[in-house]
């Protein structure tokens, strides 16, 4: 639990967790900002590892700019109550490397997602991730546009 003065110091970390890791990759940021008992909950697939302390977020986030080196995350809005921050983003980048085998297409790509961060002692213990996967596959040409409807 969580008294009211944490919360914009939760606030602080949520946004961090988007501007120098995510956006600035600034990899050593994790160990400041995550426990080392941190663990996401994002959907994956039946053979995906499970994304687990602060070295487990250095490689989602290394997986993701490698592929997009100029990703940027803006912070569109946020709210706080007790111990858990939800971060709303927007993101853009350009595909300069492989992406879930794809080789580098050039392409600009935008998505938005909710990022939701449970703070702990001044670190995130846990988060759970939704964002716009379909469109950003759908703009690598990994998954085919759905048909226009009547």
């Amino acid at each position: 639990m969580t008294d009211d003065a944490t919360i914009p110091a939760n606030k602080e970390i949520g946004r961090r967790v988007l501007e120098e890791l995510w956006s600035e990759g600034r990899l050593e940021a994790a160990d400041e900002l995550y426990a080392s008992t941190y663990v996401d909950h994002v959907p994956r697939g039946p053979e995906a590892e499970e994304t687990r302390g602060p070295e487990g977020i250095k490689r989602a986030v290394s997986l993701f700019r490698s592929a997009f080196p100029d990703l940027h995350y803006t912070v569109e809005d946020q709210l706080a109550e007790r111990d858990c921050v939800m971060t709303r983003f927007s993101a853009r980048g350009t595909h300069r490397g492989a992406f879930l085998g794809t080789p580098p297409t050039g392409r600009d790509v935008r998505y938005t997602g909710i990022d939701v961060n449970r703070i702990r002692d001044g670190r995130v213990v846990e988060s759970w991730v939704q964002y716009d996967a379909l469109s950003l596959l759908q703009q690598l040409e990994i998954v085919p546009p759905l048909p226009e409807s009547d």
